[in-house]
């Protein structure tokens, strides 16, 4: 009897050992991971009026490059989620890096256009597997600030918009698109360099604008100006979410930055002059970027440890339905002159979003991670 030790939890574990070394280093490569996503993501801005330009593309054919990153994310999402959930999340993290990295490589060989849509699907395959990491990541968290900790994830998603966005205005005006493809997947080469250095997740142990962008203006500074400006407005978004996510808990947290969002855009269904315009859009793209990231705290929060980046990963790949639709409609609207049109699309989409957010069943605010759908249910 005398010899009997307390036992505890994951959560009470690491809630008494809180945030230390160890999991900066987890933080740090699944960081990196989210700086992968949001560099081949931000490329498709740069990359398809270029191509378009030179190979002499239809609009259809531009937007074809990235519908089909996002039908590949949306494959890889549900793959990467069930061979995680079943092998380990580093063995997920090894197939993710390869994939990505080497099909974005040899997209910046690619000696026609249909080669240059099948890397760049394989890379969208890659990409889907983002979630694993923040679910990786998510493991490793206290409880009593798993918000927070979330939201610092996310703002490496914001740093590899804002590195790539300052990379395609140094690459694009002094080399070209080949260039810009190719040291974009360095850092999914830098995960399989840093491969060895991350652990498995304790609970896997357990379980064993509106203005129009032509190819034309490809070398001009403006360009990558505006966008760089653009990008900054997640940085607010992130600041945000911090603030609240811990505070008036995940469903009102999207509520409220949907509502918001919804403010920001309906003035630009009639014209507004162009400063009005970009700080309206910035307003949107600061609470749509703060809504995201307290969606990606909250979907892995709801599954258990068994099917957790399975869950998240569905969740996620029908994300992905709308990356793949708005190519090929709302922008459609807008290069067709349509501006009005577009700006009441995104309202209603807004407006089931904050339905959606309203019908959620679960808070999970304060709440310990289940390893079970029984240990939910009760």
């Amino acid at each position: 009897m005398g010899d009997e030790r307390p036992v505890y939890t994951l959560d009470e574990a690491l809630s008494a050992l809180r945030f230390g070394k160890y999991q900066a280093l987890v933080l740090a490569y699944a960081g990196l991971g989210w700086v992968s996503e949001a560099m081949e993501i931000m490329i498709l801005s740069f990359v398809g009026p270029a191509v378009k330009s030179k190979w002499k593309l239809t609009s259809s054919e531009e937007s074809l490059l990235t519908t089909v990153v996002f039908a590949g994310m949306l494959l890889g999402a549900y793959s990467w989620g069930i061979i995680s959930d079943n092998y380990g999340r580093r063995k997920s993290f090894l197939g993710i890096a390869m994939v990505t990295s080497v099909a974005g490589l040899l997209s910046s060989f690619s000696p026609n256009y249909v080669l240059l849509v099948i890397f760049r699907c394989f890379v969208g395959v890659g990409l889907g597997g983002v979630p694993v990491f923040l679910a990786y990541f998510l493991e490793f968290v206290p409880v009593s600030h798993r918000g927070t900790w979330m939201v610092a994830l996310s703002a490496f998603w914001t740093a590899g918009t804002i590195f790539e966005a300052s990379l395609a205005w140094v690459v694009m005006t002094r080399l070209n698109w080949r260039w810009l493809l190719a040291f974009s997947s360095v850092p999914s080469f830098a995960l399989l360099l840093f491969y060895g250095l991350a652990p498995e997740s304790p609970s896997g142990d357990s379980k064993c604008g509106s203005k129009v962008l032509h190819a034309d203006k490809s070398k001009d500074n403006s360009l990558y100006v505006d966008v760089f400006i653009a990008s900054l407005a997640e940085l607010p978004g992130l600041i945000l979410s911090a603030i609240i996510v811990d505070k008036i808990g995940r469903k009102l947290s999207m509520v409220l930055m949907f509502v918001s969002a919804c403010i920001f855009l309906l003035p630009l269904v009639f014209h507004q002059s162009a400063v009005v315009t970009t700080v309206l859009l910035f307003g949107v793209r600061m609470c749509v970027t703060g809504t995201i990231t307290v969606a990606t705290i909250y979907a892995p929060e709801i599954y258990p440890t068994s099917a957790r980046t399975t869950g998240f990963g569905v969740a996620s790949s029908l994300g992905k339905v709308g990356g793949m639709v708005c190519p090929l409609v709302a922008v459609g609207l807008v290069t067709s002159c349509h501006l009005r049109l577009a700006v009441i699309l995104f309202e209603v989409v807004f407006v089931l979003a904050i339905a959606s957010s309203l019908l959620f069943p679960f808070e999970t605010m304060g709440r310990e991670l289940k390893d079970t759908v029984d240990a939910i249910e009760s």
